[in-house]
């Protein structure tokens, strides 16, 4: 299968009829499958009504069938054919960050979307993305569309349009290259069908965040546990991982390069995941800033990016700094735990 690669201004009037819009929604409705940009990572979209479509998705990424899919949206309309009801909190968390990097989790209606897409739960989960070329996409299609990161199964998403073609070229049918995405890091997933809601994935919107709008939630607490038994199926699988073996380092940056020199005396190429801050600091075979340790919106942005960097280098082993476990460093800790297999060394351990 030959890929088309649709270049595509997100600034430009009347996205919905720009004839590379026009070609990628036709070719979702004929149910192909088309990688577009999102304001956190590009996806992998396909018509969420139909099985052909939505297999197409979990066979070109190698996605396990257990995996289900988020469902984006453009209007709510779309969402009201699609689930039963629309919890209290589900409506406050819509009118404060849709369209935005937050999906929520719904009772499901039945006999409306693929299986496939739910992978037979009763819930379905489902946002509205903050990108002009997704949401006129959505638009002229004029269906509600599956799709989960566009890169293979367990490696680091896309960011830009030359990630999703390294992964993907001739598995798909088009890309629309809408320049790098902005968040970086994908959507926070909330499950809003349960008496206080659960945050299963942290994302682009901070558990603070949501507090501030709808009072006390929970977090799952196989989030910060490997003994617990993720309540969202997907969040038992490696991500994110580069090619090299990664391992997260909690610690001084004394201590860090320490590690990296007993490495290093042991005949191995290291690379240090670091940030602006420190990058001068260590003395490794790669070192590579991620952003700003002072602003770590800056760091999710980077991140993925970052580690897929890493690739182009011959390197046997690759450690990160750690961050802190608070508003958008959750989420950057929880992609780098899935990233490294969950190895994390600790100073004072």
């Amino acid at each position: 299968m030959e890929t088309k690669w649709l270049k595509v201004d997100n600034i430009v009037d009347n996205l919905m009829n720009h004839p590379h819009i026009v070609q990628a929604a036709k070719l979702l409705t004929e149910n192909e499958i088309v990688a577009f940009p999102t304001e956190t990572v590009y996806g992998l979209g396909a018509n969420a009504k139909s099985d052909e479509a939505v297999q197409k998705i979990y066979q070109a990424k190698g996605r396990p069938s257990d995996n289900p899919l988020i469902i984006h949206v453009a209007n709510i309309k779309q969402v009201e054919e699609m689930v039963e009801e629309i919890p209290k909190s589900a409506q406050i968390l819509m009118d404060r960050f849709w369209p935005g990097p937050l999906t929520i989790l719904f009772p499901q209606k039945k006999g409306v979307l693929s299986p496939a897409v739910t992978a037979n739960l009763p819930t379905v989960a489902i946002r509205m993305p903050n990108h002009p070329i997704a949401l006129a996409l959505i638009e002229a299609a004029q269906l509600p569309i599956a799709a989960p990161s566009a890169n293979r199964s367990g490696k680091p998403s896309p960011t830009k349009a030359s990630h999703v073609y390294d992964d993907l070229q001739g598995k798909i049918a088009a890309i629309i290259d809408g320049g790098e995405t902005g968040v970086g890091v994908e959507s926070t997933v909330i499950d809003c069908t349960e008496n206080i809601p659960v945050i299963l994935r942290p994302g682009g919107i901070t558990k603070e965040q949501i507090e501030a709008v709808i009072g006390e939630v929970h977090i799952d607490a196989a989030l910060h546990s490997e003994k617990e038994k993720p309540k969202s199926p997907g969040m038992k699988y490696t991500h994110y991982a580069p090619d090299a073996p990664l391992i997260v380092l909690d610690g001084s940056k004394e201590w860090i390069q320490k590690k990296i020199e007993e490495q290093q005396r042991k005949g191995l190429k290291v690379g240090i995941l670091t940030t602006e801050e420190n990058k001068d600091f260590y003395d490794a075979d790669v070192v590579i800033s991620c952003g700003n340790r002072k602003d770590l919106t800056t760091v999710a942005a980077k991140l993925y990016d970052t580690l897929r960097e890493f690739n182009q280098y011959e390197i046997d082993l690759i450690y990160s700094e750690a961050f802190p476990n608070e508003q958008i460093g959750d989420a950057i800790m929880n992609r780098l735990r899935k990233a490294a297999g969950h190895r994390i060394e600790k100073e004072d351990q």
